[in-house]
């Protein structure tokens, strides 16, 4: 049985194939740009980084478009108050956004479109809206008539049955979440409040697009309709995609997307990381108290995407012990890689084998990460009970399975491609100068001199280097 994905849309577990052949067409919904994304946002994204990564292991080649919402009444209204442009707003957290993106290591998209740029794609399609009766003119604004559209609601599960006749909504901000009324697609009329920050012509006057329709649009501009994939976290099902889907389709007559992905949100400390509560933390804010981006990481993608994930101090520290604890079973494995000697054969050829076959049961099990992490472990596990059992020499091609069998699963985890840039920052030099402390430590060992081990011992703490004495000798590495 191959790739199965829970599809919000019909609510069930559906096997997974792109309608074109291998390859696969994904939108997923970007940050709004009026502020630093937080923690919380990125366990969103990296579940995303998660599926992507994860179509390229089977083999698909993956077409991504990622947003960047840098127009809606949040990037308005803090641009009026400071005084600036939207772009003058804007350009700073779209900068910062993809410096904590590349330090996450999240792989780039093929698409990071702003939609600003798509302005007149927008006013097209409303004007498409318009002519098939679905969009209505109303005090200098447009608003989708929802009564026109009779599959409305049907991703939300929304019983529009009672709908209150006339209703409408016209801001992006605030919108009553049990109650769906006509939305807006083209805000216009006087609005004092917004300045002058974010205004374009249309045939219905000035104004500018509601927060729903780019989406839309920017999906329609660069993936096929309909495309394979649509993700974003829990929060948007209603009303961003149930609204998303009625502008496309109604405009288009033809599905939007075929699969509908959604994450549940990460906790902190129990409760939702919000900006308005004040109850976040940044990239930022950890690696100023010593955390490292792999750790991070290593923590957001550790649960199912449609599980609640609590972040807290403590399990950020299990998770960079956890990652510790992955490097050097990889270190073992080399050093016994680099041995040129004969040694008899163990069971690590076996125990990968099984591992990366349960990795990928697990991942075909809607990306089922924690099972697929289990797999990872239990491997590191029983590599080290098979190395410590044959002194650190096991057979090259041995080691050297197990070695690709760790890579090969971290092409979706990503964790250790990016520890490994944070270990290289460790000079070449200072290597060295660890390495001939240990070997000094270990004459001073063997002579029976354990008050000047023990002196060196503590140099090397000194310098964040923490020492592990095994049967086969002494290990290094650094602390977080």
């Amino acid at each position: 049985m191959g790739l199965r994905l829970y599809n919000t849309l019909s609510r069930r577990l559906e096997e997974f194939q792109p309608l074109e052949q291998g390859r696969v067409s994904t939108y997923t919904c970007g940050p709004t740009v009026y502020d630093r994304a937080h923690v919380g946002n990125f366990r969103t994204f990296l579940c995303e980084d998660i599926l992507r990564r994860y179509l390229k292991w089977k083999g698909y080649e993956v077409v991504q478009v990622r947003n960047l919402t840098d127009v809606d009444d949040r990037t308005i209204h803090a641009a009026v108050q400071r005084g600036i442009g939207l772009r003058e707003l804007t350009q700073p957290y779209i900068q910062a956004f993809f410096e904590d993106h590349d330090r996450l290591g999240l792989e780039r998209a093929e698409y990071y479109p702003r939609a600003t740029d798509y302005v007149p794609q927008m006013i097209e399609l409303v004007q498409k809206l318009v002519e098939r009766g679905l969009a209505y003119e109303a005090d200098g604004s447009v608003y989708f008539d929802i009564s026109e559209f009779p599959s409305y609601g049907s991703l939300a599960q929304i019983d529009t049955s009672a709908l209150r006749e006339g209703e409408r909504e016209a801001g992006d901000q605030v919108y009553d979440k049990e109650d769906a009324r006509d939305f807006v697609l083209w805000k216009g009329g006087e609005r004092p409040e917004e300045g002058d920050v974010a205004v374009w012509d249309s045939p219905w006057g000035p104004g500018r697009p509601g927060w729903h329709l780019e989406c839309s649009v920017l999906a329609l501009t660069h993936l096929p309709q309909p495309f394979d994939i649509h993700s974003g976290g829990v929060d948007l099902i209603f009303p961003h995609h149930t609204n998303e889907i009625a502008q496309a389709e109604g405009a288009t007559g033809k599905p939007f997307a075929r699969f509908w992905l959604h994450a549940k949100h990460a906790l902190l400390d129990g409760r939702k990381m919000s900006k308005s509560e004040g109850n976040y933390l940044t990239l930022d804010d950890l690696v100023e108290h010593g955390y490292r981006p792999s750790a991070i990481r290593r923590l957001l993608v550790s649960g199912h995407y449609r599980t609640e994930l609590n972040f807290t101090l403590a399990s950020l520290d299990d998770a960079a012990r956890s990652v510790e604890r992955l490097i050097e079973v990889r270190r073992r494995l080399e050093v016994s890689l680099s041995e040129d000697v004969e040694a008899p054969r163990t069971r690590l050829a076996e125990l990968t084998q099984r591992a990366l076959a349960e990795f990928e049961e697990a991942m075909d099990d809607d990306l089922n990460v924690a099972e697929a992490w289990g797999a990872l472990f239990v491997l590191a596990r029983e590599a080290n009970s098979e190395l410590d059992r044959a002194g650190d020499r096991v057979p090259a091609v041995e080691a050297q399975a197990a070695l690709d069998a760790v890579a090969s699963m971290d092409q979706v985890f990503g964790v250790l491609a990016l520890a490994e840039g944070e270990v290289a920052e460790v000079s070449a030099e200072k290597r060295s100068w660890i390495e001939a402390r240990l070997t000094e430590r270990a004459r001073a060992r063997a002579a029976g001199d354990y008050a000047r081990a023990d002196a060196i011992r503590a140099a090397l703490a000194g310098e964040g280097v923490e020492v592990e004495d095994t049967p086969s000798g002494s290990r290094w590495k650094l602390r977080r």
